[in-house]
């Protein structure tokens, strides 16, 4: 039996420059943000049955990989040549479709899982670049390569993604105190529903051939270095007031990315003191991420779910192998 964990990622900003669309024709996008600790959880055990059985919403029982109907267990389990004997489970702290980046944790960790039943062991590089092919050049989600990359290195990182598609992960150093302020001040609020980011995502990639919308992604981009340097510098407080700079230039890529009642809710925490945030994830539903210093006044005045904001620095793990496959 193998199990991974893969964490979820949240993005502070530079989100839909990891789109083709914008960093072949710019030269490059950027992305800063933090895998937390909320995780998929994959399990892999050898099938008595010697076919291939998967439970996720529903339960898969067939005879080869290429009759498996989800489509990146078929495509995970093909990438790694595992044929029948195997029967899969997932796991998840948080639903699907909150903007935590939930479907490629899932993949990379699912990969990881796989590699690790053949003995293999395979690098968070690896990991990330062929998650990425199975669901952007195989399966042709239309979606970016930031959430592929968080889930499998873990950590606050820098991540650039070049005009030739190649994508360069940096560590971003934070100091234990400035690291410990930012996990304090930050809270994830559940604004409610769930959304498929595919088509959201699909109207900002064609938006990508509008001047303004281009430029507007440009000074997302920019962003995103002013972030790293604060973050570098421990000038926390300013992390915030970007926040609500980047979810200002966001809200203009797409139609489905706001709408009045998200509206209403974020300009509500505004009123109680918030300094910055953002909706995660593609927009429409799901997580809205918070900067304050006063988050006990927020939470009891709010009445939102709320989850803390844990930063984790492993990235995808093997958390449980036993050998006795056979």
């Amino acid at each position: 039996m193998i199990i991974t964990r893969t964490p979820f990622r949240v993005s502070f900003a530079g989100g839909g420059s990891d789109l083709k669309e914008f960093y072949a024709r710019n030269g490059y996008g950027a992305v800063i943000g933090a895998a937390i600790r909320k995780y998929m959880y994959i399990v892999i055990h050898p099938y008595f049955q010697d076919k291939i059985r998967i439970k996720y919403s529903r339960t898969e029982d067939v005879e080869s990989a290429e009759e498996v109907e989800h489509p990146l267990v078929r495509e995970s389990l093909k990438k790694v040549k595992i044929e029948k004997g195997i029967e899969i489970a997932s796991f998840a702290d948080v639903s699907a479709g909150t903007g935590l980046g939930s479907s490629s944790a899932f993949t990379v960790g699912l990969l990881h899982a796989l590699y690790a039943y053949k003995g293999k062991r395979v690098s968070r590089e690896r990991l990330a670049k062929e998650a990425c092919e199975i669901e952007i050049d195989i399966l042709g989600e239309p979606i970016g390569k930031q959430d592929q990359y968080m889930a499998a290195y873990g950590g606050v990182n820098h991540i650039k993604f070049n005009g030739d598609g190649s994508v360069k992960v940096s560590p971003v150093g934070i100091k234990t105190q400035a690291r410990k302020k930012l996990e304090k001040n930050l809270y994830l609020y559940y604004i409610g529903g769930s959304r498929k980011s595919g088509d959201i995502l699909e109207e900002q990639m064609n938006n990508m051939s509008k001047g303004d919308k281009f430029e507007n992604m440009r000074k997302m981009v920019d962003l995103v270095e002013k972030i790293k340097k604060a973050l570098h510098a421990g000038d926390i407080d300013s992390v915030g007031n970007m926040l609500h700079e980047g979810w200002m230039y966001k809200k203009r890529m797409a139609n489905g990315i706001t709408n009045d009642s998200i509206d209403r809710i974020y300009d509500k925490f505004m009123r109680y003191g918030t300094i910055g945030g953002k909706l995660l994830g593609a927009g429409g539903a799901g997580f809205l991420l918070i900067y304050t210093g006063g988050h006990e006044d927020l939470k009891g005045k709010l009445g939102y779910k709320a989850l803390p904001f844990n930063i984790d620095m492993e990235g995808s793990k093997v958390i449980f192998q036993d050998d006795r496959n056979g």
